[in-house]
């Protein structure tokens, strides 16, 4: 079953934020567009690539009132010394989300149960906890975080412009799309 247009499960998990330890719920989410960012696991190889390359365009999902959770299966502890540790991961200003009970990973249906590791998996969330993008792709697979950024502006403007959609490559700006039946065919 796909998660596209399904409300975020409750959830309640320990982070780390801004030298500090925080929980946070599904409740934070509230009124507001949120990423999850789901990957394998910390001190590894692709993972640190994507996290800061998030971190590098951080400031551009800011300005479209957009937060950011990455989550991974390791503790919020484990992110703390991977933030201490590596200077890719201390770029970090976004929540970092554990998820050693794997409830989370399960969730949102990106758990390697085998493996108890989760897929990497983007959602976008939008303000009223409705699942707006789902993208997975292979372990070896990194994400690009100016392509999340288009796909992000896209869904924000489909969300408050009921009855147009976005064409594909669509960017800020661009026409859009009135869905009717003089369209059909011409396209």
């Amino acid at each position: 079953m796909s998660l596209i247009n399904t409300a975020i499960k409750p959830f309640k998990a320990e982070a780390y934020k801004d030298g500090k330890f925080v929980t946070v719920t599904e409740d934070n989410l509230k009124g507001k567009w949120s990423v999850f960012f789901f990957y394998p696991a910390d001190f590894t190889f692709v993972c640190p690539t994507e996290l800061e390359d998030l971190a590098d365009n951080y400031a551009e999902f800011q300005k479209l009132g957009v937060e950011i959770y990455s989550v991974s299966t390791d503790t919020h502890f484990a992110h703390k010394a991977w933030h201490d540790t590596s200077a890719a991961i201390k770029k970090i200003k976004y929540t970092m989300l554990g998820d050693p009970t794997l409830k989370i990973s399960r969730n949102f249906e990106v758990l390697i149960e085998e493996a108890g590791l989760a897929d990497r998996g983007t959602f976008v969330v939008d303000p009223n906890g409705i699942i707006q993008i789902v993208e997975i792709t292979a372990g070896g697979i990194g994400r690009d975080a100016t392509e999340l950024l288009r796909k992000i502006k896209a869904a924000q403007y489909v969300h408050s412009h009921p009855g147009e959609v976005c064409p594909a490559a669509w960017k800020e700006g661009a026409k859009t799309l009135a869905p009717s039946l003089d369209l059909v065919g011409k396209i």
